[in-house]
């Protein structure tokens, strides 16, 4: 397999994240602080989530003393905080802040090295692969050297722009590129692999913090 001058393959996006299950805590948490009057169903709708799934995190929170819950005239229940709650929900948002900066000091480095190591072997024209904040990142950085993001292609996006950059459906939509750098945090290895049979290894970089593998699945590593 070529390999490049930089390492593009160490680290995960997710490393020190704070999981699914935490966020949609951290979610009901602010919901309840934000708004008494708040029902089941607003919480499953603010937080994109289905009904059962917001009812059990719910129940879990008034379980662990973290919400209390009171009957309302006109069968309605309200919902607040304890002060445990308030504790852990201050707790959970420091976690996500930490979190948020160490991401965003990370995926500047990482796309600031792919984009470098494009100018350096006369890649000048790159698309994205997947909308999101890693895109948005990524553009941004490029503003700052040779290389032109020319566009971003996602086929699950629906359409619009990230930074000013239109969202295509697939390659053609952007014209010709002289590489490809994976933004997609969700299915980052498909995305990769998907690229690199089109238009092969060389001309698909990953940010080392989506911690991509460059073998062909089943293959042995390659030094």
């Amino acid at each position: 397999m070529a390999k490049t001058d930089s390492n593009f393959g160490n680290g995960k996006l997710n490393s020190g994240a704070p999981d699914s299950e935490t966020a949609i805590t951290l979610g009901v948490l602010n919901a309840v602080h934000e708004s008494d009057r708040l029902t089941q169903r607003s919480i499953a709708s603010d937080l994109g989530i289905a009904l059962g799934l917001a009812n059990a995190y719910l129940k879990r929170c008034i379980r662990k003393g973290l919400i209390k819950v009171q009957q309302a005239p006109a069968n309605r229940y309200v919902y607040y905080l304890t002060p445990k709650g308030f504790a852990e929900k201050s707790r959970l948002t420091a976690e996500y802040l930490s979190y948020s900066f160490d991401f965003f000091r990370r995926a500047r480095s990482d796309c600031s090295t792919l984009l470098e190591h494009c100018a350096a072997t006369g890649r000048r024209r790159v698309a994205l692969a997947g909308s999101g904040e890693l895109a948005e990142i990524c553009a941004l950085v490029a503003l700052e050297g040779s290389v032109e993001i020319v566009g971003i292609v996602d086929a699950q996006a629906t359409p619009g722009s990230v930074a000013g950059l239109a969202i295509g459906k697939s390659l053609d939509a952007v014209g010709k590129v002289d590489a490809v750098i994976v933004t997609d945090h969700k299915t980052a290895q498909d995305t990769y692999d998907r690229f690199a049979r089109m238009l092969g290894q060389d001309a698909v970089l990953a940010p080392a913090l989506l911690g991509v593998s460059r073998n062909e699945p089943g293959s042995e590593s390659q030094q």
